[in-house]
């Protein structure tokens, strides 16, 4: 008897946790289709300063979970910007990166988003560096009127990386193969069922040399560092708070709570003014150091190994990205 209990139980949980057809009126959990809910995390004067955390992996690619899809990072803080931009109260914006950096194309729309948010709103806007904000963290970040790094953290490695992955060798041991018919001799380059010849590498190389050199552009043009300088960065090392001081890739270096005294000094607020958050769900005791990025809520993974996530390996593609840099997240 205990027995059909528990399967009973086991189905009455399941209804609930996936909020379907049994129970369409009950939800357990804040998830990405709530609205988006403004928080004070300190100050009461007038005028804001909304920090938006970039925790991670740049992607436009949502994480599907068992039970929920999150956002992608790309759709969550573009959400947030677009919410800013009808408040005439939000002053400024500080980003708080620790990021590796992500995809080309999605740190390249980050990049592209807070420019055009600066030239429509005319709000100041200001990154603080804690942990990494290396590659695409750093690209998304030249627009800032200010960049202010944490003493021990890293930033830099200013260029591209080319992955893709390749299983011929292991399908040659177990003896499977593929083949492919094609209209162009260069239609399946970068497959990973075979080897890349010598004259796909030096397509492949072109491709990585032109998104590198649009990214030290960027950075010539934004922080208009010197010659020497732009030798150095374009070896795509990376450098402490110091050294990217010294370079000019970074303003200042401080801690968090410099970095909002200095962008309420810049956008002519009060130094009592309010610094917000964007979020789904209220956490208790919330401060500066909150890491819970997507704005979204408080799901998480029902089994959490604690692994980095290493899931863009598993594509090919072009990549603004730091790979020792990348953890879990």
């Amino acid at each position: 008897m205990s027995r059909f209990r528990n399967f009973y139980l086991l189905l009455l949980i399941a209804g609930f946790l996936l909020n379907g057809c049994m129970f369409p009126t009950v939800k357990l959990f804040t998830d990405a289709s709530d609205p988006l809910k403004e928080f004070v995390i300190e100050g009461d004067e007038e005028g804001k300063v909304l920090m938006i955390p970039v925790f991670g992996i740049i992607s436009d690619i949502p994480s599907r979970g068992i039970i929920f899809t999150q956002p992608s990072m790309v759709q969550d803080i573009v959400s947030q910007l677009r919410l800013a931009e009808k408040d005439p109260e939000i002053k400024a914006v500080l980003f708080k990166i620790d990021s590796p950096g992500g995809s080309v194309t999605a740190s390249d729309i980050l990049y592209h988003e807070i420019k055009s948010f600066k030239e429509r709103t005319g709000v100041k806007v200001a990154s603080v560096i804690m942990n990494v904000a290396a590659s695409g963290g750093y690209y998304m970040a030249l627009p800032s009127d200010l960049i202010v790094s944490h003493p021990t953290s890293m930033t830099g490695s200013v260029g591209v990386i080319f992955l893709q992955p390749k299983f011929y060798e292991l399908m040659d041991k177990i003896g499977v193969g593929v083949s492919a018919n094609t209209s162009g001799k260069n239609k399946d380059m970068g497959s990973p069922f075979r080897e890349t010849t010598d004259a796909e590498e030096k397509i492949f190389q072109s491709l990585t040399d032109s998104l590198g050199k649009r990214f030290i552009d960027l950075v010539v043009a934004h922080r208009q560092i010197s010659p020497e300088a732009v030798k150095d960065v374009a070896s795509a090392r990376i450098y402490l708070a110091d050294e990217a001081l010294a370079l000019g890739l970074i303003d200042e270096i401080g801690y968090i709570d410099d970095a909002i005294s200095r962008t309420k000094e810049m956008a002519d607020l009060d130094e009592n003014c309010q610094v917000i958050v964007y979020r789904r769900v209220e956490y208790p005791d919330d401060n500066l150091y909150n890491t819970q990025a997507r704005a979204a809520s408080m799901n998480s993974p029902l089994i959490d190994l604690g692994l980095p996530d290493t899931s863009f390996l598993n594509r090919a593609g072009f990549y603004y990205l730091w790979p020792s840099g990348v953890d879990k997240n």
